[in-house]
């Protein structure tokens, strides 16, 4: 069952419009007004995480919940500092979805227990970094950068698509290459592509070692 059917079968939920891209998101909230945003982190052409941080920039006050694939121990902090209001994996049972969003809507932040215990922790000093995997250090703009690699795009279009230059994009690669602890370029891509693949930090690990 799609997303939008599984709303609206619920008797006080609607799914007023879509969006594939941040231009037709930006036209549809604009024209529709909705009382909850739902963002995707995977994007065509964007990252989620930068339509969530224009709405906060611009001050919209519409609450925002972020539906991904990617690990919630990797994006679902950034996504709360980055101005949403909740986070939720897709492989999430169908009516902890539906939980989220009345959650959300009834004015309070949805994440995880685990991610809330992350977060608290952080809060009073007691975040314990080294057991934090090798993805969980990296900066938003070197993730972006990881990603955008594991889609294929080379040095050239990553600067295009981020307005930097093309050497910025050299000196991101080898700190990713630093900090992921791999030796060359080319094993920089498989991770790239496995981490845009599977989306979870040790599933990308184990995958790497085997190719060792």
């Amino acid at each position: 069952m799609g997303m939008s059917e599984l709303i609206n079968q619920e008797d006080d939920l609607e799914v007023c419009g879509s969006a594939d891209n941040i231009v037709q998101a930006r036209v549809e909230i604009e024209e529709l007004k909705p009382q909850l945003i739902i963002v995707d982190l995977s994007l065509k052409e964007s990252q989620g995480i930068d339509l969530i941080r224009e709405l906060d920039r611009n001050n919209c006050n519409i609450p925002i919940l972020v539906l991904s694939m990617h690990d919630e121990a990797i994006h679902a902090e950034r996504c709360i500092q980055a101005g949403a209001r909740g986070y939720i994996m897709k492989q999430e049972a169908s009516s902890l979805v539906i939980g989220a969003l009345r959650h959300i809507l009834a004015g309070n932040i949805h994440v995880s227990s685990k991610i809330m215990n992350k977060m608290v922790n952080k809060l009073t000093g007691k975040a314990d970094a080294a057991a934090l995997s090798a993805a969980a250090l990296l900066s938003d703009r070197e993730l972006e950068v990881l990603t955008l690699i594991g889609r294929g795009c080379s040095s050239a279009e990553i600067a295009a698509k981020l307005c930097i230059s093309a050497k910025t994009i050299g000196t991101y690669r080898e700190r990713l290459k630093d900090k992921l602890g791999l030796k060359h370029g080319a094993e920089l891509v498989r991770y790239a592509v496995l981490w845009v693949e599977f989306g979870r930090p040790e599933s990308v690990d184990k995958s790497i070692e085997a190719m060792k």
